[in-house]
């Protein structure tokens, strides 16, 4: 969630309503809420659409107190859950009043390493202890970047990413700083988070939703979970859940 005054720093939320219905239901099912005590208290950083905090907030049998922050109001839905509009990294609440936080495709965002850090050193400040989190940031080693649609973009030295964005005629300025397995784990242990890693339990959740069709979903199908965690260091999206012990 970058800065809402720093005019390098764009918006990228996804704001295609059934892909973020069906990112609430896959997170719904690695975090395990139905068998968590409820009502749950729940904060999305970086809502985008709203489309995520409308699924949790009328969700048919959890309960769940929604609310959601943005550096930007680009909401497509917005009903049934609270908004509150922040400037940076910092959230307006105190300290353990969260039972459940998201952060979706946010921290990449959110501008460098050191931005990196107090976002998620503000998602555990306002988890409650015992509570849980989710986190999902984009591999710097993933072959296509998302948000611009360039092979290799991510790849190449933080000097060289802008000027292969003009050449390309892509964009003006690259604005995210997507992470590795290694720069992330570490960022987490730093924040006193406790974490494990779900990609693969991810991986599956996701095709399952989207009907498990296609020679991907085959492929996936044949490899057990051991084989598929090996494949951490280059998978496109890094995935974990979050909890804070104390």
């Amino acid at each position: 969630m970058e800065s809402a005054t720093d005019e390098h720093l764009q918006p990228h939320a996804v704001l295609d309503l059934p892909s973020r219905f069906g990112k609430a239901l896959k997170i719904e099912r690695l975090l395990g809420l139905s068998t968590r005590h409820q009502p749950l208290r729940l904060l999305e950083i970086g809502t985008g659409s709203g489309g995520i905090a409308h699924y949790f907030a009328t969700h048919h049998s959890l309960n769940c107190d929604v609310t959601a922050v943005d550096v930007i109001d680009q909401r497509q839905i917005r009903e049934g859950y609270r908004f509150v509009q922040v400037a940076d990294t910092r959230l307006p609440f105190d300290e353990a009043s969260f039972d459940v936080v998201l952060s979706n495709h946010v921290i990449e965002h959110v501008g460098e390493e050191n931005d990196q850090r107090r976002h998620l050193s503000e998602l555990r400040r306002v988890l409650k202890p015992g509570g849980i989190g989710y986190l999902a940031v984009p591999n710097r080693w993933m072959l296509i970047e998302p948000h611009y649609r360039l092979a290799f973009l991510s790849w190449l030295p933080k000097c060289w990413r802008t000027p292969y964005l003009r050449l390309m005629r892509r964009g003006t300025r690259y604005d995210c700083s997507p992470l590795t397995l290694s720069s992330v784990e570490r960022l987490l242990r730093e924040s006193g988070l406790q974490f494990e890693y779900m990609g693969t339990h991810a991986l599956r959740e996701i095709l399952a939703i989207e009907g498990g069709k296609g020679a991907l979903a085959t492929l996936v199908a044949t490899l057990p979970d051991w084989f598929l965690d090996r494949l951490a260091v280059i998978n496109p999206t890094l995935v974990y859940r979050l909890e804070r012990v104390a």
